[in-house]
């Protein structure tokens, strides 16, 4: 068979070289039968009988023999083995749930801790927030009385320990894929080791599809006791229910990976047989490009009279839970299904019926650069690792061919794993969650990768400035306890709690709740300018937190239509769980007793109030055109999606976030005065600002 992609000249290692004839590639049953791809190829089965015909019901027995024995069980189960819906349901039946225990499964993502609590539901025949529940940031699907087997992202099981510390509900919990060694994992594995020194019965799995399972065991076995060569934690290998999966590489490197995504994908559709697409960029702005692309594409096919049809489905970790849901609904056999994800579907959830899998090659990650102290979103190569788990995501139902938008000597270059994200982040918020849980020595805290020192004596000199910390080190009391309990960075947390004092708590709560929307507009690539007009209608010379309050302000007075939304090319999904975002912010306000509040339509003490919270994050003009952060005198441009970029721009801002693609671009900013700056946050900025304030008025007088 000719090869499918022509215009991208892909090529398959292990065949003729490029540029001869690709031999014919393996064809599955279905395809050589001419039948269409079954979804669930047991779906006529029972539930039970389903249940049994995973690879890791063999080895139920010893599962529930080692967690009985050992205190901690490292679990590598491929992919497609079950590990992460049947585990929890044998440790239940085995009765590790009985008087009123509960089961505990952490998963890295929001969608995945939904998605897997939806389907354990489903099997053991309960309602969802009942016996098998869910708990999210800003959603709790549970019942304290009868939830026995609960889905939770690591953050929330940190939080969960503020309040109890030994976690004395819990029988058994579940770090479920670990190999992505997120902040919170790493936190919580530190965490759980410190607590089963307290608590001999508590059980702890560690499950993933790829991990470095010697060094788990070795992690969890160290201890002060003086047995200390007796293991307290044993490891399972249980095999996954894998196809086959062909690989394929570009001849030359791709110019723009986006476009070449769409393009591959409209390929497939026109060449290949029956089986969804899976296609990984970076980030949700490359997902509705993508989206956008394809849907104009798939209707021009529609009109030619192509029989086949395509549903497109974005997917990424801001998307409503509800629309995160349709990636995984059924579809007619005239029609293939297109998933367009950030690498949120590489190993946190299963779609099944996926055959063709799309790799960009790049991934977005947070990375913090202690010298300068700024945390931003970097768009880096993938690792070897997260290219395999993207390919595997072909091979669940039958044979699958996986696509990378790159040579495959670009891919033998690439690196072994992704660097755990505890050594590329701002510490800030895990030193608050850690002082808050009464951990008093965080440097000698037992970090499984340990983060750089600079890093976290940079964390302890912002959280001091924000007053969470006193001289000693020690959390303050009351503004140092209250941030720590927000599900926010402590920049933001700083800025609700001193809302009150600026008489604008019901402005502040619109501004937290809408900045953790990514994109508050929807621009189609054909409708660019059109778009442009019509945002600049709620444009504030203030900058972008003023216009997104001006923005939520119209979304209420409309009826929070959504046609009105479209019309005006805003996010309506985004906006609505801005909505729900803020009135889970207003709890928290209410419960520290702090005043609400309305400005009244005057700028200034929003604008103040913001200033309290991410004084840190301000910059001046400089005299290239740049901006220059005010600590380190670092570069930094606005971002093209803000309100500011393209005016005069300002002399003075603050922002909320550093973006790095051809430059570091600030995103979220506002204007600010120099003197705010010397008023709100002396102690940070007293020596700098007045030296730049002096400079710059010897120079105009």
């Amino acid at each position: 068979m000719a090869n499918p992609v022509v215009s991208m000249k892909f090529w398959k290692p292990g065949t003729e070289g490029p540029g001869t004839a690709i031999s014919e590639e393996r064809q599955s049953a279905a395809e050589a039968s001419g039948t269409a791809v079954i979804y669930n190829p047991h779906t006529s089965l029972s539930i039970e009988q389903q249940r049994q015909r995973l690879p890791i019901f063999k080895h139920r027995n010893h599962i529930l023999y080692l967690v009985e024995n050992y205190q901690t069980v490292v679990i590598v189960g491929e992919t497609g083995c079950g590990k992460s819906t049947q585990i929890p349901q044998y440790l239940a039946e085995a009765g590790w749930t009985a008087e009123g225990r509960v089961v505990g499964v952490t998963q890295p993502r929001r969608v995945a801790a939904v998605s897997v609590a939806g389907r354990v539901a489903e099997e053991r025949g309960a309602l969802l927030g009942h016996e098998v529940g869910y708990c999210i940031r800003f959603d709790d699907c549970t019942d304290s009385q009868a939830t026995r087997i609960k889905f939770l992202t690591d953050g929330m099981l940190v939080r969960e320990m503020m309040a109890d510390p030994l976690l004395k509900k819990y029988s058994v919990l579940m770090l479920d894929e670990a190999h992505e060694r997120t902040l919170y994992t790493d936190i919580s594995i530190g965490l759980l080791k410190k607590i089963q020194k307290k608590r001999g019965d508590l059980r702890l799995i560690v499950a993933s599809a790829t991990l470095d399972a010697e060094r788990f065991k070795e992690f969890f076995n160290q201890n002060e006791t003086e047995d200390v060569t007796k293991d307290t934690c044993a490891i399972l290998t249980v095999e996954g229910r894998t196809f086959p999966v062909d690989i394929f590489y570009t001849l030359s490197p791709v110019p723009d990976y986006v476009k070449a995504t769409a393009e591959t994908v409209m390929k497939i559709h026109q060449n290949e047989g029956d089986g969804d697409i899976l296609a990984f960029v970076t980030g949700q702005e490359e997902v509705e490009t993508v989206v956008s692309m394809l849907i104009e594409q798939a209707r021009l096919l529609a009109r030619s009279g192509m029989q086949k049809h395509l549903r497109i489905l974005p997917m990424y970790a801001g998307l409503p839970s509800s629309e995160q849901m349709k990636v995984f609904e059924r579809v007619s056999h005239n029609v293939r299904k297109v998933v367009v994800a950030t690498n949120i579907a590489e190993t946190s959830i299963t779609i099944n019926g996926i055959v063709f899998v799309i790799d960009c090659g790049f991934v977005k990650l947070r990375a913090y650069n202690h010298k300068t102290g700024i945390e931003s979103l970097v768009v880096v190569p993938v690792s070897q690792a997260s290219a395999s788990q993207r390919a595997g995501r072909a091979g669940r139902n039958r044979s699958g061919k996986c696509y990378r938008l790159y040579t495959e000597e670009d891919y033998e270059s690439l690196f072994p794993a992704t660097v755990p994200e505890m050594q590329r982040s701002n510490m800030a918020p895990v030193i608050l969650q850690l002082k808050a849980l009464g951990i008093d020595n965080v440097l000698r805290f037992n970090f499984l990768s340990p983060p750089p020192a600079e890093t976290m004596v940079q964390a302890l000199e912002l959280l001091y400035a924000l007053g969470s910390l006193d001289d000693q080190c020690c959390l303050t009391d009351p503004l140092g306890l209250r941030m720590a309990e927000f599900p926010l960075n402590p920049m933001f947390a700083k800025m609700l709690l001193e809302s009150g004092n600026f008489g604008c708590s019901e402005e502040i709560l619109t501004i937290a709740a809408m900045t953790q929307i990514q994109n508050v507009f929807v621009v189609p690539p054909n409708q660019k300018a059109e778009a442009a007009r019509e945002q600049r209608k709620f444009a504030v010379a203030e900058g972008d937190h003023l216009t997104m309050l001006n923005i939520y302000e119209s979304f209420l007075k409309n009826s929070k239509s959504s046609q009105w939304c479209q019309q005006h090319f805003l996010n309506y999904k985004g906006l609505i769980r801005a909505t729900t975002v803020r009135e889970q912010l207003k709890k928290l306000l209410t419960k520290f007793k702090i005043p609400k509040k309305s400005s009244e339509g005057d700028p200034d003490p929003v604008l103040r109030c913001i200033v309290a919270g991410f004084f840190a994050n301000a910059a001046k003009l400089h005299y290239t055109g740049s901006y220059r952060t005010l600590r380190d005198d670092y570069e930094l441009h606005i971002h093209p999606s803000s309100v500011l970029y393209g005016e005069k721009p300002p002399e003075w801002v603050v922002f909320n976030e550093v973006i790095q693609t051809s430059k570091y671009f600030m995103r979220d900013i506002t204007l600010v005065e120099p003197s705010w700056l010397l008023e709100l946050a002396p102690h940070f900025y007293q020596q700098g600002v007045q030296q730049s304030w002096n400079a710059k008025r010897a120079k105009v007088s």
